[in-house]
């Protein structure tokens, strides 16, 4: 009987912990805007990679992306074909610091996850923006 009571309470906690990972935001990013040497983008669109250097793009888009907390919402594994910008963060010992796609304003994709945003909200527009000015 208490072998039972003891696996049951473990259940429970499993299952309760695996709902708390699940449910819990996380922020996109936790890095400083100084601590990254450039971010690579590219365009799942064109195929084309844009990479960033700029010190105040850097610092933009790193806020933004700090600012912004995600909670998971379904798993990536199968059927999510395509993409808007395949993101890398390098810092600046120019190792990778984060890879994720960026789908849209609400909606990031890292490893295995499909994430929506809980507060704030990628600043889409300004990354489009900046790829298209610097691919014409």
């Amino acid at each position: 009987m208490r072998k039972l009571v003891i696996t049951l309470c473990l259940i429970v906690i499993v299952i309760l912990g695996g709902l708390l990972w699940w449910n819990i935001p996380t922020s996109i990013t936790n890095i400083s805007p100084s601590e990254v040497s450039k971010i690579e983008i590219c365009d799942g669109s064109t195929g084309k990679i844009t990479r960033i250097t700029d010190e105040l793009a850097i610092e933009h888009i790193i806020e933004n992306l700090n600012a912004t907390s995600i909670k998971k919402e379904d798993f990536s594994l199968l059927g999510w074909m395509g993409y808007s910008f395949s993101t890398t963060i390098y810092k600046i010992d120019d190792s990778v610091y984060k890879k994720f796609i960026i789908n849209s304003g609400n909606t990031i994709r890292k490893g295995q996850f499909l994430y929506r945003t809980s507060s704030g909200k990628v600043d889409y527009e300004y990354i489009k923006n900046l790829i298209r000015s610097k691919t014409k």
